[in-house]
């Protein structure tokens, strides 16, 4: 099952062309959401990882920042039921400590209450930033080391990895929506080998067929993580068969 990791792009852009409020690109996007979860399970997804709010977007306008968390809030409140009939887990990472209670309470209301879901694990990445996760995750494995007498070349990648996500896999393959090609402190880490898939289609307008076509470009790709043979499974190892 793939580890598919979302950069949902756009959506401001997108309401400002047609003349409208950015919140309503916000709220079209939420829309999306829902479409592209309901349908990841069956493309293959097994690991689903949306930016939501990075650490970065605290730079935008009081009102803008609002009107995201009550989109957030709504989602949490409206959707809990139907993603648990789907099977979905909810997971949260990033920041809590500067989220508004209303919403902190509410992310951990949803992950309790679809924390029996087996058919899709749904990451949420809300004030989040990955240099700030990477920093905290070395940290704690630091302070393990020292309170086990460990030498610091105990600090390995492996021990970081863990701390970062713990039982989650590396993502497989990044789609970020509406043109631009950039991280933006995103997963770091975790997307050290993924495959990088670009489209110009905003966020609000990606459906069903714009997530076949991302996944249909990742299973054509060749994965050799730096060796010279493609790992097995890819098109190359496909070919030779």
């Amino acid at each position: 099952m793939l580890h598919l990791a979302i950069i949902m792009d756009g959506n401001g852009r997108w309401a400002q062309a047609r003349g409208w409020r950015r919140w309503r690109g916000h709220a079209a996007g939420v829309d999306r959401v829902r479409t592209v979860v309901r349908a990841a399970p069956g493309l293959g997804v097994g690991t689903l990882t949306l930016y939501a709010f990075s650490s970065d977007n605290w730079r935008r306008p009081p009102v803008e920042v609002e009107r995201l968390f009550g989109l957030l809030l709504r989602y949490c409140r409206l959707e809990q039921a139907e993603l648990i009939r789907q099977g979905v887990r909810v997971s949260v990472i990033g920041r809590r400590d500067r989220l508004p209670p209303a919403v902190r309470v509410a992310l951990e209301d949803l992950e309790t209450g679809t924390a029996g879901g087996r058919r899709l694990h749904l990451r949420l990445a809300i004030d989040y930033s990955a240099r700030f996760a990477i920093a905290a995750a070395s940290r704690r494995v630091v302070n393990e080391l020292l309170a086990d007498g460990s030498p610091p070349d105990h600090l390995d990648p492996e021990r970081i990895e863990a701390a970062i996500a713990p039982g989650v896999p590396p993502v497989d393959l990044l789609v970020r929506t509406a043109g631009e090609q950039r991280l933006s402190d995103f997963l770091l880490w975790e997307l050290a080998y993924a495959e990088l898939y670009f489209t110009d289609c905003p966020w609000p307008e990606f459906g069903v067929g714009d997530l076949r076509a991302a996944i249909a470009e990742f299973h054509r790709r060749e994965r050799r993580y730096g060796g010279l043979d493609a790992v097995p499974g890819s098109r190359s190892d496909r070919l030779a068969g």
